[in-house]
């Protein structure tokens, strides 16, 4: 059976001023995240929208039956102000339905949310992702810090997993992974929904990399590593692990949604 699977994020574009002596001149380059991830679901049961960062801003649906299309729907490196301020409120002032109440709504009836880690993930660069205290957070297995959470390990590590008799970890234990380059900072959410999967090496905090829970009727998880460089290595991306963890995180994430 075929599940469909909404990403939404993992874009940017930069902006370059190059200087040759007197001249210069400008140039604008717009980059996809997620290459290595789409690589790995092709040909399998799960159908993945990309729904770039920039696009989110409008066509996330507005209302639940929009999001009713989708098994499960990956945030990646997309912060909350994307989806709380689309031109319709910032530059018409008019009213709109809040997206992260209908994130909430969905998951509450059965619907399947992955946050996945990056500079824009969580509380973010700065302190800016923004989604601390807000209805998605309230979904999720972890809280969000309330300033900039980044852990940069340009050193690398290797995550410590924890609940090796997990589903998501099927055929992924007995060998170590591939380095790792960071993660968001966050903390186990209280109570008896959120399940510790695998975690950094005490020597690198002990902070939680993979934790998965539900709210409602939902099943809710988070990654706290990036879904492609620059915090997950080349090796990573091109390990043969790195499929199976996603395709495993789905089929946990969707099983809700099937029975």
């Amino acid at each position: 059976m075929t599940k469909k699977v909404l990403l939404v994020g993992e874009s940017w574009v930069s902006s370059a001023t190059h200087y040759k002596g007197f001249d210069q001149f400008g140039s604008v380059t717009f980059h996809l995240g997620a290459e290595p991830l789409v690589k790995a679901l092709e040909g399998s049961e799960y159908e993945l929208t990309y729904m770039p960062a920039h696009e989110a801003v409008e066509k996330l649906p507005f209302d639940i039956a929009g999001l009713d299309v989708y098994d499960a729907i990956i945030l990646s490196d997309i912060g909350a102000n994307s989806l709380l301020l689309p031109p319709e409120v910032w530059l018409h002032s008019r009213t709109v339905p809040n997206r992260l109440k209908l994130l909430k709504a969905w998951v509450e009836k059965g619907g399947g949310l992955l946050m996945v880690g990056g500079y824009f993930s969580f509380q973010g660069i700065d302190g800016k992702a923004r989604w601390r205290r807000t209805p998605v957070e309230d979904t999720l297995p972890v809280t969000c810090l309330p300033y900039d959470d980044r852990v940069e390990i340009p050193e690398g590590t290797v995550a410590e997993i924890v609940a090796k008799d997990h589903p998501v970890m099927a055929g992924l234990t007995g060998q170590a992974w591939p380095p790792l380059l960071g993660v968001n900072e966050v903390e186990l959410r209280p109570g008896n929904n959120a399940e510790l999967v695998a975690r950094l090496p005490q020597d690198q905090g002990g902070f939680p990399l993979l934790v998965v829970g539900s709210h409602g009727k939902g099943r809710t998880a988070a990654w706290t590593s990036d879904i492609g460089p620059h915090w997950l290595s080349p090796a990573f991306c091109a390990w043969e692990g790195y499929g199976r963890l996603w395709k495993n995180i789905l089929a946990w994430l969707t099983a809700r949604a099937l029975t």
